[in-house]
């Protein structure tokens, strides 16, 4: 019979069986104040997960519900480089993820030995890292940004002020184009944003021509440039809210729609498809979806897998972290 820490250590997470007859829902609800635990959930993870979070938003509304939660433990619903961010603001308590394997491919595009030596070349550039990256790239990071939050940031900063962006080049290729500022991009991507299908897209916009395009900032250009609205998670879902519009195109990953639909149920939203033949026709991260109800209640049951930051490293990344949340007061 393996150790709890066995089966984080083989699977990344906890295998642990349970029991059929156990109301997973009633028992996370129950656990959670027992334990005065704090479940946070990315708009992109499961709508079963998101109905039991007590806090849904993005990278940036979760990195501060993170700092100013005063539970004892953050259940953290997303992917890795978030349960680290919120470790990174609250060292003091313990942060715990439902699968260690639910990385980031934004993330990953980015090691820090390489980006450590990138960064080397551009000795006089500052520089701007998009949250979708890791505490390692945070510690070598100035000023940490979202995709709600990177232009006024690169807007705050001097004209002559030399930038490196990264990880994300969709984003800051947007960014330099919508803030005229030249700078030097690190080439990572999303792999659901740059999977949504030109020529799915193409068809479905002729089908729906009475429907608006929403697109994330990490789309590619040429999606960016056909859009009708363009903005972070938080800004598609306020957008598709205010709008006189009725009827949507979404290019981002599909999870958001549930929050959407909850929020709009009498307007038409359209997820923009992806290249995959899947079975919802849409985009989907493989990663957000390691998250399940099961692995949550477990992850809660158990306080396993814990998520860990160096302290040296952390330090540092709080440092650039925090400084974006000082900027992105009032944002």
């Amino acid at each position: 019979m393996t150790t709890i820490e066995e089966q984080v250590n083989r699977y990344g997470y906890v295998t642990e069986a349970i029991a059929d007859n156990i109301d997973l829902v009633a028992e996370i609800n129950r656990l959670k104040k027992e334990k005065n635990a704090v479940i946070l959930a990315h708009y992109y993870v499961d709508a079963s997960i998101q109905d039991l979070a007590d806090y849904i938003g993005d990278s940036l509304g979760l990195s501060q519900q993170a700092a100013a939660t005063e539970a004892d433990m953050i259940v953290f619903c997303g992917v890795h480089f978030m349960g680290e961010t919120a470790k990174i603001l609250s060292p003091g308590k313990k942060v715990v993820i439902p699968d260690l394997n639910a990385g980031c491919s934004l993330a990953d595009s980015a090691p820090a030995d390489k980006f450590a030596a990138f960064k080397a070349r551009y000795p006089d550039h500052l520089v701007i890292s998009y949250i979708n990256c890791s505490a390692e790239i945070k510690a070598l990071t100035d000023i940490v940004c979202t995709s709600s939050n990177a232009l006024q940031i690169v807007e705050s900063l001097p004209k002559d002020q030399k930038i490196i962006f990264a990880p994300d080049a969709n984003l800051g290729r947007y960014v330099a184009h919508k803030t005229g500022r030249e700078m030097v991009l690190w080439d990572g991507a999303c792999i659901v944003h740059i999977d949504i299908s030109r020529e799915k897209l193409a068809q479905l916009r002729a089908e729906n021509p009475d429907a608006l395009l929403i697109a994330h900032p990490e789309c590619k250009e040429d999606i960016l440039l056909q859009a009708d609205f363009v903005s972070s998670t938080t800004g598609l879902l306020k957008f598709v809210k205010e709008s006189t519009h009725d009827k949507f195109i979404v290019a981002t990953e599909a999870g958001i729609l549930h929050k959407m639909k909850q929020s709009v149920p009498d307007k038409k939203l359209i997820p923009a498809p992806g290249s995959d033949n899947n079975t919802c026709a849409c985009s989907e991260c493989p990663y957000m979806k390691m998250n399940t109800v099961e692995k949550l209640y477990n992850a809660l049951y158990y306080e396993q897998p814990e998520i860990f930051v160096p302290e040296d490293i952390r330090l540092k990344a709080y440092e650039s972290v925090n400084r974006m949340l000082e900027l992105s007061k009032g944002i």
